[in-house]
């Protein structure tokens, strides 16, 4: 209980201070414009759209709201909205956000959906939801059971969730430290230490494991940086397994954030880069997606 409470904090501190950096991955003007942030959650944003208009999704329930983007969009696409999160800043920012929008900020509340005696007496009553959407959330979830059979319980027999995770996949592509993470600590595991002790020495000839910078902290902030709090990656293998395993079904995997080339070479040719990737969204292989792309969304069936 402990940690889990150090680790809410700091998920919290991370994000209570990075609210203007969720806001700029909505923006479409860095589409084409290398020298802004990747606008990944703009491409998100879409899938989920076609997801719910398709599937006739009225009321929604989003767990870790942000400053609101999506919630607004979807309000603006027609459907009822509700969300909690559980950092104090962002629910404050997606409050004064939906009522900038002539929306109900009262909608938006705190709660930790690790724990839902948090939330439970603000949700008693409200109709379940048609479709329930976690995104940025996983990374920083203690124990993803739990959570993801509490996020069962906020849902209609029937309806759809969408959880987005880190893809752990991606790091095969990446050539830097996150492949080597990834070959020691996972595909190694269990393997003896002086074995892997060989494998090291050579990755550290072959990779670039100076790349990317660890994130110690949030731009212009003393907050901590999103390498500096909890931020798993995840298998999409074993998040099949695990909704499997909880009931879900119709489980589909929606690919975002693809990268074109080694992320340390975006140097190399910034704008060819940007083209490209946003190029490569929404590409339709069914595989490519696996190493392709940073991360993903679960859409699946109650």
């Amino acid at each position: 209980m402990a940690r889990k409470k150090k680790v809410n904090a700091s998920v919290s501190a991370h994000y209570d201070a990075a609210i203007d950096v969720s806001r700029d991955q909505y923006d479409t003007k860095a589409l084409r414009d290398p020298t802004l942030e990747y606008p990944a959650n703009h491409f998100r944003l879409q899938l989920l759209l076609e997801s719910f208009k398709k599937k006739k999704i009225h009321r929604v329930f989003e767990i870790g709201v942000g400053e609101g983007t999506p919630l607004i969009a979807l309000a603006n696409a027609g459907m009822d909205v509700r969300g909690i999160d559980s950092a104090p800043r962002m629910v404050e920012a997606s409050k004064a956000n939906l009522a900038r929008s002539g929306l109900d900020p009262e909608r938006i509340f705190r709660g930790d959906i690790e724990d839902p005696k948090t939330y439970e007496e603000q949700v008693r009553g409200i109709p379940l939801a048609d479709g329930l959407m976690a995104m940025g959330v996983m990374p920083h979830i203690v124990d993803d059971e739990r959570a993801l059979r509490n996020m069962v319980q906020l849902v209609r027999k029937g309806g759809s969730v969408f959880i987005e995770f880190r893809n752990i996949l991606f790091s095969l592509f990446t050539q830097n430290r996150y492949t080597a993470d990834f070959i020691l600590d996972e595909l190694l595991r269990g393997v003896d230490r002086r074995m892997k002790k060989i494998v090291a020495h050579d990755l550290l000839k072959r990779l670039r494991t100076d790349h990317p910078l660890v994130r110690a902290s949030v731009r212009n902030s003393s907050a901590p940086g999103y390498d500096a709090i909890l931020s798993k990656f995840h298998n999409p293998f074993e998040v099949i397994q695990l909704f499997e395993k909880l009931g879900f079904r119709d489980m589909k995997l929606l690919w975002y954030h693809y990268h074109p080339a080694m992320p340390y070479l975006v140097d190399k040719d910034a704008k060819l880069f940007r083209k490209e990737a946003v190029k490569l969204e929404g590409e339709h292989s069914g595989w490519r997606g696996y190493f392709l792309c940073s991360a993903f969304v679960v859409e699946a069936r109650k």
